[in-house]
Parts: C-alpha cells; structure tokens; sequence
C-alpha cells in the first residue's frame, strides 16, 4: 500500500538535489543554502503537488526557480548599492560646515579696505567688466587693477594666515 507521505519522499532526492545545486552555485556551502531554500519551499507548496508526479522533477524546478530568485535577488541588491554610492558621490557637505566657511569668507570679505571690498565686489560678485567697475567708481581701469591685486593678495594671505585676519584672536604671552 502506498501512501500519500510515501510519494513526497524528497530524502530520496537528495542527491540529485546537491548535485545540480553544486553545479549551478559552484561552491558547496551556497549549494546547501539552495537546497535548502528550495526545500523549504517545497515543503510549503507541497499541497501543489500532484500525487503520482515526478517529484524529482518538480524539486530541481523550485530548486532552479529559488537559484533564479536568489540571482535577481543579488542583482537588485547590487543596483541599490550602486545607486547609494553614487548618492554618496554626489552628497554635500554638512550644511553646518557649509554655513561656518561661508560666514568666513563673508568676514575676510568685510575685513578688506572699503576700497578694495568694492573693487572685487563690482567684479567678482556683480560680474562687472573691468572697464564697467573702474567708470562705476569714476577710477582708471588702472587703479581698480591694483585695488583688486590687492584684495585678492589681502584674501589669499587672510585664508593661508588666519592670524592676519583682523579682530583674530592671537595668544599673547604663551610658552610656544
């Protein structure tokens, strides 16, 4: 007499089980996580089972369909990491920091010579021509030259020198 748990006997498929797991993980350890899976699977969709099928059959096919949904699973989890590093590529910096070295340059900027403040401030911020900032000041394109020469040389020292930068706090007195 045959019984019903007699012909969903998957012991006896085992082997064959491993076999095409192996062959298609190509690593032992990720073969029995396959058969595994597909075990797990099985037992869940045993009730689909017809009695009197080929129960090997049927095994590799969820073993070969959890193969494919554990690749498209891989696959998808790749594209996330993918688009999280370029996410990561393009971030910007904290805002606080942002905040912090805009509010310096700001300084630096009102620290210069009323002068020279508005000789790059016609240039650099308006987008004034050369010749368009020295008639709005009514200087030579000459002098606004040099008041920018200056300004510029007065930044780059106040960035590369921070101590030169006027109302800098300095230590006075110190043992260094």
């Amino acid at each position: 007499m045959k019984t019903r748990r007699s012909s969903f006997d998957v012991f006896a498929q085992l082997g064959s089980l491993r076999r095409y797991a192996r062959s298609l993980t190509r690593n032992d350890a990720d073969a029995e996580d396959l058969v595994h899976d597909a075990l797990v699977r099985a037992y869940e969709r045993r009730s689909g089972f017809r009695s009197g099928g080929n129960l090997r059959g049927w095994l590799l096919s969820i073993l070969h369909n959890t193969f494919i949904d554990r690749r498209r699973s891989a696959r998808a989890e790749q594209r996330r990491m993918d688009a999280a590093a370029q996410l990561a590529d393009t971030s910007m910096e904290a805002p606080q920091e942002h905040s912090a070295r805009l509010a310096q340059v700001r300084e630096n900027f009102l620290a210069l010579p009323e002068e020279q403040r508005a000789a790059i401030h016609l240039v650099a911020i308006e987008g004034l021509s050369y010749q368009e900032a020295a008639d709005a000041l009514g200087i030579p394109v000459g002098t606004l030259m040099s008041r920018l020469g200056r300004a510029r040389a007065a930044l780059r020292d106040m960035e590369e020198n921070p101590s030169s930068r006027p109302g800098h706090l300095r230590i006075v007195g110190g043992t260094s």
